[in-house]
This record gives structure tokens, sequence and C-alpha cells, in this order.
């Protein structure tokens, strides 16, 4: 006797959704330096010298400059190295994160 054996295929759709994106926003004050502010951007945020005075000088002037767009580990993580720098060099450099 023999027997075949049926395969069974399944139809799997997946639903792959891109991840949100979380604006990372630097606030104006009168306490933190602007060199301060131009370091903090090049080394954290990885922009250049040139990206990094127009973003410190938009934020100086506006009062606020959205500094990059990030999923949200990633945004969350370089406002806590941020924040934690300027705590260590007193300064009250604000960054929040809102969703994109």
């Amino acid at each position: 006797m023999m027997s075949v054996q049926g395969e069974i295929k399944e139809k799997t759709k997946i639903n792959i959704q891109e991840p949100k994106h979380y604006r990372v926003i630097m606030h104006n004050d009168d306490f933190t330096t602007m060199d301060f502010v131009v370091e903090i951007l090049i080394d954290i945020f990885h922009k250049d010298n040139a990206e990094a005075k127009r973003l410190m000088l938009l934020g100086h002037e506006s009062g606020k400059a959205i500094v990059g767009i990030y999923p949200y580990d990633i945004a969350v993580s370089k406002v806590q190295v941020s924040k934690e720098r300027a705590k260590q060099a007193g300064f009250p450099f604000r960054l929040t994160i809102e969703e994109e």
C-alpha cells in the first residue's frame, strides 16, 4: 500500500511597519553657551560644524530647533547623553522628544 502525503501550504501575511520616528528638539536658554551647544550637536548628533552652528543659531533666534529625527530608543539615548554632559558642565541645556 502506498500512501501519498499531501503538502499543506499556508500563506502568511506579514505586516511590517516602519518604527515611529521622533523629533529631538533643543530649547534655548540664557545660560548654556553657544560653543557647548555646537559641541553637543557635533559629538552626539553627528552634525558637521556648519550645520551645528546653523542649528544653534536657529535655536537661539527662534527659541527651539529640531536637531534630528530618530527611532524612539535612539532619540531617548541621545537626549540622555546630552543632558548628562550638560549637567556635568553645569548647563541647564534642555532637549525634548515629540512624535513625528
